[in-house]
């Protein structure tokens, strides 16, 4: 089957791969997209994978805020150099995260930082046997993208190391909201 310019285009768009490897995805999965999706997916999965060990010391701080400065979002995001911290593509991946953060309203970044004195409260005051509900609202990388809930935060988070070609780290983010308790 012979693969278009136009198909090449609009799964490079969708996925932020190279041009190549949209051809290759397109050309194995016999002009199937969502095949190709997939695996691309796959491929930039392993490629993230391979690039968490590197160190990102460079990034940038976005700061967001929203209702007319009701809720405000801060969000550090790193990457390996500063020339990635500059580009248009990575601006955009902080600054949906800090669209996430004021949305979602996590409590923190991943499994590993809710406490367990959190997680049993929630069992108590739900009844919820299994956590992955409440981790999926708490945590940030297991919350469902807000502008695609298809992928989950940590799934835009390998999709844009992929894309990028850096690891790239969430360092840290803090929400507030006017009128809230100190103590959250």
């Amino acid at each position: 089957m012979a693969i278009t310019a136009t198909q090449v285009k609009e799964l490079r768009q969708a996925t932020g791969a190279g041009i190549m490897d949209c051809r290759r995805a397109l050309q194995e999965h016999n002009g199937d997209y969502d095949k190709a999706v997939a695996w691309l997916r796959e491929k930039g999965l392993a490629a993230a994978a391979k690039k968490a060990g590197r160190e990102a010391k460079e990034g940038l701080v976005e700061l967001y805020s929203h209702g007319g400065g009701r809720v405000g979002v801060m969000v550090e995001v790193n990457c390996e150099t500063d020339f990635v911290a500059r580009t248009e593509q990575f601006r955009a991946f902080a600054h949906d995260l800090a669209l996430q953060v004021a949305a979602a309203h996590p409590r923190y970044l991943d499994v590993a930082e809710v406490p367990a004195a959190a997680l049993a409260a929630d069992q108590e005051s739900t009844g919820r046997d299994d956590p992955e509900k409440f981790y999926q609202e708490v945590c940030l990388l297991k919350q469902p993208f807000i502008k695609d809930e298809s992928q989950t935060i940590a799934d835009l988070l390998k999709a844009t190391i992929a894309a990028i070609g850096e690891n790239v780290l969430i360092r840290r983010f803090a929400r507030w909201e006017l009128g809230e308790a100190l103590d959250q």
